[in-house]
């Protein structure tokens, strides 16, 4: 092993808490397998309201996760990949439209026949989910709730209990804790869903920032676990899940463009969440009101106006031991005008640890600044990070936001200002550096007297102090495995660059 290699594992393992690594030599050691524990015959919480339903996944003869469609081979079939038979084994498509209480109890029981050979089936985070998904599959057909599938569900909740996924933490425990709380609240045991109450409670004060939102800063994943949340509202509401739900809608109310769609920052792609216009009915179904709050702990900052939304990043890792859904995008942003995509990030296609998930999770895969091909913050092994950019507010108001980082070895300066004319960034760097800009349309490039100019049916990019600007092709995501082109403009630049973006007359 390298220094370099060495230097990057110190740096990783230095974040992570005692709890996790004494976990992950547990978890090694000892397996506990699945054991049937009888249900107990009190009588059954139903949800009081429909969840939302699921993306349609299931169709006759074969399924469709990640958009790779594959006919149903086994439970543990990992052909497409793990997360499509993570997806497989979460059982989300027992709640799309259209399911039928005799097709969903076939796959249940299909299920609990092969569970003792299931690995993956038996994996803590995606039997959370199961459980859920079950739950409510027997509070829509209440009669589907045969004995043997009610003491498999309750078998797999004390399984789930002993494989609490401490090793990671971050979002996989809150999962873990959701699902106990809802299993248990069905089932009316009092000692678990008192047991499970702890945990949750412990975890959302952890993990959802003051702004409300989640501490791992995927907008994705914030969407996941408001549905989450709102389900255990659902079905057994706490004056700490509605408020913590309430500052999250406050702060999903903040970040979500004009027309309703999430920013894809970090591990963020469309196709996977709900879709926030239906986390708003669904809140507004359980009779919560919040109202939208203003960005500052997560790390983003918005800046609108009549033509132009931005959503920009100036923050730092905040899940300091839980980064694995992080990029080194210290300074990305993305840009809208008119409700047109313009200014993009590259997104996520897979969570397979190959050489797209390291482009897509490194800094030349977003709109901002690298220097000698190095990434901001170190990230590697598909899900981790060892040496992180430090991030430091130099100043900010309603419509502009000045910060620098340490992620290079020297601060690394850029601001951003949004005004009447359009929208400007200005990059400060002593040495030579370049800056990236992932653009949705195609463009053409003139050099001129003022600099460089970068014109798109849209909108023009104005460069100036720019050494050289090129344009090259680069392929970006929206949905997992699939890819469309953009134009990346390649600015050279020695010290300082400044570039305007106006909107076409």
């Amino acid at each position: 092993m390298n220094i370099d290699r060495f230097k990057c594992i110190i740096d990783t393992v230095w974040h992570l808490r005692f709890k996790q690594l004494f976990y992950q030599i547990k978890n090694r050691l000892i397996t506990p397998g699945f054991k049937l524990v009888s249900a107990p015959e009190s009588e059954r919480t139903a949800f009081l309201h429909d969840p939302i339903e699921k993306l349609e996944s299931f169709y006759p003869g074969y399924f469709i996760f990640l958009n790779k469609k594959s006919e149903f081979k086994s439970w543990d079939d990992i052909s497409n990949g793990n997360l499509w038979c993570y997806n497989l084994n979460y059982m989300d498509w027992l709640g799309q439209e259209g399911m039928t209480e005799e097709d969903g109890g076939k796959w249940i029981d299909s299920f609990i026949s092969s569970i003792n050979k299931n690995k993956i089936g038996l994996d803590p985070y995606p039997m959370a989910l199961r459980s859920i998904n079950w739950v409510k599959f027997f509070s829509r057909f209440p009669e589907s709730a045969t004995i043997e599938r009610e003491e498999v569900l309750y078998s797999q909740l004390f399984l789930l209990e002993k494989k609490l996924e401490y090793h990671l933490l971050g979002n996989h425990l809150l999962e873990d804790a959701f699902s106990l709380y809802i299993g248990a609240a069905y089932f009316n045991n009092k000692k678990l869903l008192k047991r499970a109450e702890r945990l949750l409670e412990k975890e959302l004060k952890e993990q959802v920032l003051p702004d409300g939102a989640h501490f791992e800063q995927s907008p994705m994943y914030h969407c996941i676990l408001l549905d989450r949340l709102l389900d255990c509202i659902n079905i057994c509401p706490a004056d700490y899940l509605i408020s913590t739900a309430c500052r999250m809608l406050g702060h999903l109310d903040s970040i979500v463009w004009k027309d309703g769609t999430i920013p894809l920052l970090n591990d963020s792609a469309n196709g996977i969440a709900p879709s926030p216009g239906q986390l708003f009915t669904y809140a507004g179904q359980l009779g919560l009101k919040w109202k939208p709050i203003p960005m500052k702990e997560c790390g983003y900052r918005r800046f609108s106006s009549d033509h132009f939304e931005a959503i920009v990043d100036v923050g730092n890792i905040t899940a300091s031991y839980q980064p694995g859904h992080s990029h080194a995008d210290t300074f990305n942003y993305e840009l809208r005008i008119d409700g047109t995509p313009f200014i993009v990030d590259t997104g996520i296609s897979t969570y397979e640890k190959n050489t797209r998930r390291q482009y897509e999770r490194g800094t030349s895969a977003h709109n901002t600044v690298t220097v000698e091909d190095k990434d901001s913050s170190e990230v590697w092994g598909g899900f981790r990070v060892g040496r992180r950019a430090s991030v430091k507010i130099e100043g900010e108001g309603e419509r502009w936001v000045t910060a620098s980082h340490d992620g290079f070895g020297k601060r690394c300066k850029r601001s951003f200002a949004l005004d009447s004319y359009g929208f400007s960034v200005e990059d400060s760097f002593s040495g030579a550096a370049i800056s990236r800009i992932h653009i949705s349309h195609d463009c053409s490039l003139q050099k001129t007297e003022v600099g460089y100019i970068v014109n798109t049916p849209i909108a023009r990019l104005v460069i100036e102090n720019a050494i050289d600007v090129i344009l090259e092709k680069a392929n970006a995501s929206v949905e997992y495995n699939r890819f469309y082109e953009v134009t990346v403009a390649v600015i050279s630049f020695n010290n300082v660059v400044k570039y305007f973006i106006y909107k076409n007359e």
